[in-house]
């Protein structure tokens, strides 16, 4: 009996983790770095069984044509998974699936981090010292931050990654309010944190870390009204996804002081442009959307869409479907 074909847009971290992929599928691996062009994705999804993915490739209507009808199941290495056509997958009975959890802990120390670094201005007190060494012009008023300990935190999406950060920000004694759609009435007992709707939240909080779900409903959920109830003296945080905050409005925030900073990982456009105006700007920090991206993360996440591969093309259930509705315009599938 042949093996069932599967194209690995990314080689996974270790061949330990590729090894049950080539003992049960005939594995198609793009060895680079780089993803592969729009052309090659093309060429090597044809006639495949299954497809492993990252957040760069645009997994889309085009791409399950070419592959064909043969097509079981698209699995990326992320928690998120906009980048997939998932309604469109789901009416030709194919499965997609994700790795939540496996990045929970990398996203929330990451949050925490840009956090410290814009509140005490780290990228510029660092910078400083490596071109000018100002380090010798100290004075009471130079490169001025603000205390994180004891502050106000307000979470956006107290899911996975928001109660992560939640528990991170207790060890400094920070108040925390969350908005989500759901209340969270159990984390609200274990780790005292507060519910609000988003304008008081937004209205009360020193820093706004976002943890939210790209969809309908959340496209510019922080948009000019939103920014302009912050503090002056607040920091919004964005480790989700770029297109929740309104990139015009937040640079109009960001440029008439409606707020004091931001820290990014995340944007509209990615790559974000270097001469796109947040890259000129003092009071902002930017990191190139590598919030997971630890060797932690990586290693489970290899682990778990070769499995859920695996499963879908044996005909099993797989654990993480961002789309479980498939199971009602199709049955299991070998």
């Amino acid at each position: 009996m042949p093996k069932p074909k599967i194209y690995v847009t990314r080689r996974l971290p270790s061949e330990k983790d590729m090894k049950k992929l080539y003992e049960y599928c005939e594995v198609d691996l793009n060895e680079r770095d780089e993803p592969p062009s729009r052309e090659e994705l093309l060429e090597h999804v044809k006639g495949k069984d299954g497809l492993l993915c990252l957040l760069t490739d645009k997994i889309d209507r085009e791409v399950m044509d070419i592959a064909g009808s043969q097509l079981k199941v698209i699995s990326t290495y992320s928690v998120g998974f906009d980048h997939i056509e998932v309604e469109e997958a789901t009416k030709r009975g194919i499965y997609v699936t994700h790795t939540p959890g496996v990045l929970t802990d990398a996203v929330a120390d990451h949050a925490m981090a840009l956090m410290l670094a814009i509140a005490r201005r780290l990228i510029e007190a660092h910078n400083c010292v490596k071109t000018k060494g100002c380090w010798r012009t100290w004075s009471p008023t130079f490169l001025l931050g603000e205390d994180v300990y004891g502050k106000t935190l307000g979470i956006i999406g107290l899911g996975r990654i928001g109660t992560a950060i939640a528990k991170r920000a207790k060890g400094f004694n920070m108040r925390i309010l969350y908005y989500d759609i759901v209340r969270r009435e159990r984390v609200e007992k274990e780790l005292g944190v507060e519910y609000r709707p988003l304008d008081e939240l937004l209205r009360e909080a020193d820093f706004v870390s976002i943890n939210v779900a790209l969809t309908k409903e959340t496209y510019h959920m922080i948009g000019e009204r939103e920014l302009k109830l912050m503090k002056p003296s607040a920091y919004l945080i964005n480790t989700a996804r770029g297109a929740v905050v309104d990139t015009s409005a937040l640079v109009k925030a960001l440029r008439e002081g409606w707020i004091a900073g931001a820290a990014l990982d995340v944007f509209e456009e990615e790559p974000l442009p270097i001469d796109h105006p947040l890259t000129k700007m003092e009071n902002v920090i930017l990191t190139p959307h590598m919030a997971a991206h630890t060797e932690e993360f990586f290693r489970e996440a290899a682990v778990t869409v070769a499995k859920e591969v695996l499963k879908a093309l044996k005909g099993e259930r797989p654990a993480y479907l961002a789309n479980p509705e498939v199971y009602s315009t199709t049955k299991l599938r070998t």
